[in-house]
């Protein structure tokens, strides 16, 4: 079993930056992925950007050259930095890691961009 905790949600006016940690923890091994995905209202879960064991990061179309993944390793954690947020950003943003087959998600932290 794998247990996220993310953190770093919250809200922010158009323009500025958040930067979200998530942090695993249990028995982690055989990982093939791991990333960012999000859920705004009325709208399916969607990639936003991902770890793919053996492969770089890959982004959504939508936040390329704003949002930013990074992990490290000796925590067992991965972040991910949005820079330049849009009010069509404003989601529930969920840590996942891919396992042997079996997907992992966190609760969830909500990002809201507003003025």
């Amino acid at each position: 079993q794998v247990q996220l905790v993310e953190s770093g949600g919250g809200w922010v006016q158009p323009g500025g930056s958040l930067r979200l940690s998530c942090a695993a923890s249990g028995s982690i091994f055989g990982i093939s992925a791991m990333g960012w995905y999000r859920q705004a209202p009325g709208k399916q879960r969607e990639l936003v950007a991902r770890f793919i064991s053996g492969f770089s990061a890959n982004y959504a179309d939508s936040v390329k050259g704003r949002f930013t993944i990074s992990g490290d390793n000796a925590k067992n954690t991965v972040y991910l930095q949005m820079n330049s947020l849009k009010p069509e950003d404003t989601a529930v943003y969920y840590c996942n890691i891919g396992q042997l087959g079996v997907d992992y998600w966190g609760q969830g932290t909500q990002v809201t961009v507003s003025s």
